[in-house]
């Protein structure tokens, strides 16, 4: 481990990162290599998570294409420094910003997605002249073995490596004087890495996760609003960082939403949930076992089945729960929706506020005053006006949470500029000198206050 650190700064030091030529290569290859391991990805998001194929293409290897060619495209224009204006008391020079990658960067990837998010802050940092080193989950071994094998086969360990194990293993790596870390994970485990990074004052990204509302109001599209939602909520069998923790739902329009929603969940997923073949299983034992206790929670109005040995738990409604049962307390991260019922916005925006920010927040209605209103009362990473998640598909949003939910963001420009340090220059003049800047000029102070005020 020390070796490849080491390796790779001396590495980056040379330079060999720095042009806008093997950047653009090593983009190209990355997206050669996801392209040649297709196969073998989606296999082991078969076996490890029992992700369909349409949705380990879709959300993690189509994903990655998006954004490899996303930067392609813009990458040279990003690169070039940026001039700034030049303010009076600068006459004469030249001002600018230079783009310059920060080194050697950690990314440690969680287990929902492990490919997408393992791989999309690399593409970021290598966009950005980084030397990288990934750190996937030990909870999806198969998959880890694959990003290993194919990261192996096509880039060098003092570029790109992948070091496997446990939170150990993880802890040893915050002990090397990486220059960047880049996390996605639980909110407890972010706090441990911001701590350990911040031991050696390495930068970090967070990108965290917390209880994200969707809120359903009485002008919503009822049926559009059930599909989203349940489309959001049970991917990957809820457990995705983004998607809808709970829901608050006007009164005037509950049944109704409940109706449609058992709907979709039957046209999604069919009449036996855990006999679908392509429905998502969850990660382990210890994770099926806190996801349902939930269960104890409210009333059950849909789903709620288990099978303990295939460890998977129906898409589920509760209903009559409250913010003092367990299912509102921690994030999810898992197919159990609890529903909240309201009168007004203010109420909501009002219980919103008095908890964590969080990662995500999803409006279903149609008065434009109510959506701005929402929007700006209520502080959160990003999300959606009728609908839930697709801001995450837009490379030009970028991705990222604020307070608890997450510290920092990428995707599309947003990643290149996460991974770069911005380097303020001034070119100065040598062919006059202002000498009101100088200590004993007779006009010097009335000068400052004539060009300042």
């Amino acid at each position: 481990m020390h070796t490849i650190v080491q390796q790779q700064k001396k590495w980056f030091k040379e330079g060999h990162t720095r042009s806008y030529e093997f950047r653009k290569e090593q983009l190209r290859r990355i997206k050669k290599m996801i392209t040649t391991f297709e196969k073998p990805i989606i296999n082991a998001l078969k076996f490890d998570l029992n992700k369909s194929e349409f949705e380990a293409y879709a959300a993690e290897i189509a994903f990655l294409k998006t954004e490899i060619d996303h930067h392609l495209k813009h990458l040279k224009q990003w690169m070039a420094p940026r001039k700034v204006k030049t303010p009076l008391t600068h006459t004469g020079s030249k001002n600018y910003i230079q783009k310059e990658p920060y080194g050697t960067v950690l990314v440690i990837a969680p287990w929902n997605y492990p490919i997408q998010l393992a791989l999309a802050p690399v593409i970021g940092a290598i966009a950005a002249g980084n030397t990288v080193i990934i750190k996937p989950s030990e909870l999806t071994p198969t998959v880890s073995w694959v990003l290993k094998k194919m990261v192996e086969q096509y880039f060098s360990p003092h570029y790109i490596a992948v070091i496997e194990g446990d939170k150990e293993v993880t802890q040893e790596l915050l002990d090397q004087p990486l220059d960047y870390v880049f996390f996605t994970g639980s909110v407890p485990v972010g706090k441990i890495i911001m701590e350990k990074a911040s031991k050696q004052l390495i930068p970090v990204t967070l990108e965290l996760g917390g209880k994200s509302p969707a809120i359903v109001h009485k002008d919503a599209n009822i049926d559009l609003a059930a599909k989203r939602i349940v489309w959001g909520k049970y991917t990957n069998a809820g457990q995705t960082c983004i998607a809808p923790d709970y829901l608050f739902v006007h009164h005037e329009i509950k049944a109704s939403l409940i109706k449609k929603m058992k709907e979709y969940i039957h046209q999604f997923y069919g009449d036996s949930p855990l006999e679908n073949s392509d429905y998502v299983k969850i990660v382990n034992r210890q994770h099926f076992d806190r996801v349902s206790a939930y269960l104890e929670d409210g009333t059950v109005v849909a789903g709620g089945g288990l099978d303990e040995n295939k460890l998977m738990i129906e898409p589920t409604i509760l209903d009559q729960v409250s913010w003092s049962d367990p299912v509102m307390k921690d994030e999810i991260f898992g197919p159990i929706l609890p529903l909240l019922t309201y009168d007004n916005l203010h109420e909501v925006i009002g219980q919103v506020n008095q908890r964590p920010k969080p990662l995500a927040l999803y409006y279903f209605g149609e008065n434009e005053q109510d959506q701005k209103e929402i929007t700006q009362s209520i502080p959160y990473g990003g999300g959606c006006i009728n609908d839930t998640l697709y801001h995450i598909i837009n490379p030009h949003l970028p991705f990222g949470g604020v307070g608890e939910s997450g510290i920092g963001s990428y995707h599309g420009e947003s990643s290149f500029y996460t991974f770069t340090h911005e380097k303020s220059i001034t070119k100065q003049t040598t062919k006059f000198d202002h000498s009101f800047r100088y200590p004993g000029s007779s006009f010097g102070l009335a000068i400052i206050k004539k060009i300042i005020g």
